[in-house]
């Protein structure tokens, strides 16, 4: 199981042929471990990792860091799925530290994070504070070099 989640992450794409082989099976029997990884809810879903410096250079990302009230309970669960529920939220993400939520969201403008941020997040009762902080440029992104940059090998042993 950990194989095939590890092939599928660095390659969603990869035909059913393919994965037997580099795991020593057939293709029904990994097309069978995929769809049984999905129907237990392991495998929520496939995505596409874009260079949006090619694709859509207009977009905006920041990650927004929100110190909250945790509710009596139910901690924290109940402030984020309120904030999962906007369409601009990519992710949230629990977190130990100086905060306690990690969202990132995307826009086509500051202004619209920004707007995001005064009007909806900072009026969610139990948020005392947020952090925003606005993503320059990609680098790597679940494994993937963005750019076609390659790592530079040299002192990595």
């Amino acid at each position: 199981m950990n194989d095939i989640i590890r092939i599928l992450q660095q390659n969603a794409r990869i035909s059913d042929r393919e994965l037997g082989e580099l795991l020593g099976i057939t293709a029904e029997e990994a097309a069978a471990e995929i769809k049984n990884l999905e129907d237990k809810g392991i495998i929520k879903g496939y995505s596409v990792i874009v260079d949006d410096e090619l694709y859509d250079n207009s977009t905006v990302y920041a990650t927004i860091e929100l110190k909250v009230t945790p509710q009596r309970d139910c901690g924290f669960d109940d402030i984020a799925r309120t904030i999962m529920m906007y369409d601009e939220v990519e992710s949230v993400t629990l977190m130990s530290g100086a905060y306690d939520l990690a969202i990132r969201v995307k826009g086509n403008t500051l202004r619209d994070i920004a707007s995001f941020v005064s009007q909806r997040l900072s009026t969610i009762d139990g948020v005392l504070s947020t952090a925003t902080h606005f993503i320059l440029k990609k680098y790597k992104e679940k494994g993937i070099f963005i750019n076609n940059e390659q790592p530079d090998e040299r002192g990595l042993g």
